[in-house]
This record gives C-alpha cells, structure tokens and sequence, in this order.
C-alpha cells in the first residue's frame, strides 16, 4: 500500500497542534493575569517562546488561544453544514418552489460581502462577542456554497433507479435521505467541514487582528493584535518571538487541516477509490 505523504504531514503537523492543547488544558495559567513575568524577554529555557510586554508567557498563552481559535472554527463548520445539509439536500430532493426558494436564498448569502457584513456586526456587537457567538455568526454566513453543493448531489441521487425502489418501498422523503442518500453524501460532508473549519479560523484571526473581538479572549488573533498594539512587529528582531510563534501556529494549523482534507478527498473520491481498485487487483496478479 502506497504511503500517503499529505497524511502523513497532516499527521505530524495536527500533532503538534494537539500537544500544544493538551498542555493548555492541563495548565492553570490564566493568559488573563497581566505583568506576573518580566516584561518582552526572549526564549529560555524558562520562557520557551519568551515574554510579552504584558507580562505573559507567550507559550503558554499560545495553549490557551489555540484550542479556543479551533473551537470557534468547529462551532461554525458543524453548524453551517448542519444548515447546509438540510437546506440543500431538501431543496435538491423535492425540486420545484421548495427548491428554488432555498436557491435564491443560498445564493443570496453567497453573493454577500462577507468580511465587510462581518467587520461590521463585529463592530456593532464586540462586547457581546464570544467563541459560541463568533461561531454562530460564521456560520450563518457560510452555509450557502455548502448547500449548492450538497443540491447538487442530490439532483443526480434522485434521478438513479434505487430512488425509485425506495419509493416503491414506501419509504418517505426524510427517510430516503436519510438511509439512501447520506451514504453518498458523508466523503463530501467530511471534506467539506474540514474547510468550513480553515475558512472560520481565518476569520477570526482577520477581525481579532483588526481588534473586532473580545480582546481578553486569547485567541490566534488576540495575540497578534496585541503584538501589534505594541509595535512588536516594528521593533525587528528584538521582541520577534511575540508575534512570529503565533503566526507559525496559525500556518502549522491551517496547513495539517489542508493537507488532511486534500488526503481524505483523494482517499474518499469514487474515482480515485475505483483507480486504487484496478492497481491493487494488478498487483495481486503479477504476484
């Protein structure tokens, strides 16, 4: 079996992402307890990434705003596609009105701005703003491509011999989506939140970079913003490990999701499935 190097990396690069929340979540420093270390002191032995000029252990502040950076990402992935799945699976099943409602309205939330609608409800509402609230937020702007999607499929599902058995059967609309379709649909699904999840945490980092979220929530993008706030980007080498260990987490993160959803399409696709197929049943002859 020939060794898949994009999940391998995707492998090795979530596994540190996956270190690093583990010690998050098994430590009781609180990123919110300000001026308690020495001030923008570089990487020991002590301070692995150094100090902030607020005081902050910058890699231990790092464990705490990755989880909460990928929590958002989750929250707005799940619940899009949840919103997606139904719309556009429903709408592509009955056809008709029903679908071209849901079309209209899918392709309305597409066509939308959507950073500016968003710099602009995060300006409204950033008090308010939590990880629950952000992800909701996401979500309600990122179901509509999904949804195409999704119809799509369905528009080629319900055309196939087996929906006709299936009503035949007596089995209801809900249930034939159900039972029938979702096995199809499940390859796309799982792609498809990986994206959702990439999308939502670049969100975040652009309006929390853009000071657009609740601050004293360490997040990807909190510790940029005030990396920034600081001038610690135009400080050059001397105070560089403040916003660079943030970057590099943000790309090591952002790349493993990649790598894994481009693993799992190619693994999931039918037509790479059918390849893989005919190679191994030659394989097995010549042997």
């Amino acid at each position: 079996m020939k060794l898949d190097k994009n999940l391998l990396f995707a492998f090795i690069l979530l596994s540190i992402i996956f270190v690093m929340i583990l010690i998050g979540a098994f430590s009781s420093y609180d990123p919110s307890q300000y001026f308690l270390l020495p001030k923008d002191k570089p990487p020991t032995l002590t301070h692995l990434m150094g100090t902030t000029s607020l005081g902050q252990d910058t890699f231990l502040t790092l464990t705490k705003a990755l989880p909460t950076s990928l929590l958002i990402g989750l929250i707005s992935a799940f619940f899009s596609r949840i919103l997606a799945i139904f719309l556009g699976t429903f709408g592509g099943y009955r056809g008709g009105k029903t679908d071209g409602i849901i079309s209209v309205v899918a392709e309305s939330f597409i066509v939308i701005p959507r950073l500016p609608l968003l710099i602009l409800i995060s300006f409204t509402f950033r008090q308010q703003l939590n990880p629950l609230s952000m992800g909701f937020i996401l979500a309600i702007l990122d179901w509509g491509w999904p949804s195409k999607r999704y119809r799509a499929q369905m528009l080629s599902l319900r055309e196939r011999e087996f929906t006709q058995n299936a009503k035949f059967s007596g089995m209801g609309d809900i249930e034939i989506i159900i039972k029938e379709y979702m096995p199809f649909l499940i390859p796309y699904i799982i792609v498809d939140i990986i994206s959702g999840i990439i999308w939502a945490i670049g969100m975040e980092t652009t309006l929390s970079v853009l000071g657009l979220f609740d601050l004293e929530i360490p997040t990807i993008g909190t510790m940029i913003y005030w990396a920034n706030y600081y001038n610690a980007m135009y400080r050059g080498l001397w105070w560089w490990w403040w916003w660079v260990f943030p970057v590099i987490f943000l790309i090591i993160a952002i790349f493993g999701l990649y790598l894994l959803s481009v693993s799992l399409q190619n693994y999931l696709d039918p037509t790479t499935r059918i390849q893989r197929i005919k190679v191994s049943k030659k394989q097995a002859v010549k042997v």
